[in-house]
């Protein structure tokens, strides 16, 4: 069972991934190791303050963090919040499969009964 303090701490990592901009960083993060702002804006039709902006959000949610390197910041995946995120949707899955059988035990029940 998920227990609602969980779920309420992978509710910011849920919420920023549901924007397709940030899901994409997430996704080049994951992909290509630890980018900078001009790197993530290349070739994606999106202003590095934009750029920005979103990765903040991830940030915020806990799933990137920067360090000054020279004078860019680089962008690095904080790979934690998605394993904490994947944790509660493994549960979540692993409560519907176990709902599904419990129905499909009561129709087949059902079922040898005649009803």
């Amino acid at each position: 069972m998920v227990r609602p303090e969980e779920l309420t701490a992978a509710a910011p990592v849920f919420a920023a991934l549901g924007d397709e901009t940030r899901l994409g960083i997430v996704t080049r993060l994951c992909a290509e190791g630890p980018l900078s702002i001009t790197r993530l804006t290349l070739g994606r039709g999106v202003t590095r303050q934009a750029v920005t902006k979103h990765l903040h959000v991830l940030a915020q949610a806990g799933l990137a963090h920067s360090s000054q390197v020279g004078r860019e910041r680089i962008w690095e995946l904080e790979p934690r919040s998605l394993l904490t995120a994947r944790e509660c949707l493994s549960q979540i899955s692993a409560q519907w499969d176990e709902a599904l059988g419990r129905l499909q035990r009561f129709v087949e029940r059902e079922e040898t009964r005649g009803g």
